[in-house]
C-alpha cells in the first residue's frame, strides 16, 4: 500500500495553526522514511501555497548542530517566500513559538540544479550569491527521539523564517568560504562563533547533499532564483524575549534581525 502524505500534513499544518507542540503522529499518517516525509513536506507547502518555493534550510550540517539535535547528519526543509527575507528583518517576538536564531551563511543560486547525485563542483558552479544569513527557529518539539527524523522532516526541521545577507562588494569567489568565521550577537554580547569549516568540510558539501536529497527530488529540484541556508556554525541561540540579533561573517556583509 502506497503511502499517502495528505493526512499527515493536515495534521502538522493544523498542529502549527493552533501552536500545539508536535508529537509522534498517528501510526496510519505518520511518515516511516525521510523520502516519506520530504512527501510529506511537500504536501504541507502545498496546503500553504508555498509551491515552488522560496528556497530551502539545511540543517545539522555542522558537527555541533548534529550533536544538539541527535541527528547523524543533515535534514532540510522548504522557505515560504513570505518568510525570506533580505539584508534585515523586523519580526514579532510574540509570533514565534518559543524563537531562537542560527549563525548561518547562504546561497542564491544563479541556474538549476537537478534532483540526483550532485558534487561540489557542480554546486558550487550553480552559485550566485554567497553570503551570511540568519535563520530563525521555533521549537515546536518536545522529546525528538520520540518524534522521529521523518517527522522532523516533514515539518521543515524548526524552520521558521530566514534573513538573507547582501552579497555587497564582496566577490565570494576570491575568498576562501571554507574557513570563513562566523558570530552571533544578541543585542550587541557575543553569543557564540563558529567556522564554515564544520559544515560538512565546506558549506557547498551542503548544497551538492540537498541536490541528491529526497527533499529536492519531491520538489522537483532546486531552481535558479532560489535561496540555500546551508547551517548553523554554532547551536541555535534561544531567545527570552524581543532581541536584535547580528550574524557577522566578515568580509561579507553583516545581517540582522529584530524580535520586537
Amino acid at each position: 500500500m502506497s503511502f499517502d502524505p495528505a493526512p499527515a500534513a493536515a495534521e502538522l499544518r493544523r498542529l502549527r495553526q493552533e501552536r500545539s507542540v508536535v508529537m509522534p503522529l498517528a501510526p496510519g499518517i505518520a511518515p516511516g522514511t525521510v523520502a516519506e516525509g520530504a512527501a510529506v513536506q511537500y504536501a504541507l507547502a502545498g496546503l500553504t501555497g508555498a509551491i515552488p518555493p522560496a528556497g530551502f534550510k539545511i540543517g545539522a550540517t555542522g558537527k555541533r548542530m548534529q550533536t544538539y539535535l541527535g541527528l547523524d547528519g543533515p535534514a532540510a526543509g522548504f522557505m515560504a517566500a513570505a518568510d525570506v527575507y533580505r539584508h534585515t528583518a523586523v519580526l514579532r517576538f510574540a509570533d514565534i513559538i518559543k524563537p531562537g536564531v542560527e549563525c548561518e551563511v547562504a546561497v542564491r543560486l544563479a541556474r538549476d540544479l537537478p534532483p540526483g547525485p550532485c558534487t561540489m563542483d557542480q554546486a558550487a558552479a550553480a552559485v550566485g550569491e554567497f553570503v551570511a544569513g540568519i535563520e530563525i527557529v521555533e521549537n515546536r518539539y518536545d522529546d525528538l527521539q520520540t518524534l522521529g527524523t521523518p517527522v522532523l522532516v516533514a515539518d521543515q526541521v524548526y524552520h521558521r523564517a530566514a534573513v538573507m545577507g547582501e552579497q555587497g562588494a564582496v566577490d565570494w569567489r576570491a575568498l576562501d568560504i571554507g574557513s570563513l568565521r562566523g558570530r552571533i550577537l544578541v543585542d550587541g554580547v557575543i553569543r557564540d562563533e563558529g567556522v564554515t569549516s564544520d559544515l560538512l568540510g565546506h558549506p557547498l558539501n551542503g548544497l551538492a547533499w540537498l541536490a541528491s536529497s529526497s527533499v529536492a527530488a519531491a520538489f522537483g529540484g532546486l531552481k535558479a532564483g532560489q535561496v540555500v541556508m546551508l547551517g548553523s556554525v554554532t547551536p541555535p541561540v534561544w531567545l527570552d524575549g524581543p532581541a536584535s540579533v547580528t550574524v557577522d561573517f566578515s568580509p561579507l556583509p553583516v545581517v540582522t534581525v529584530r524580535l520586537g
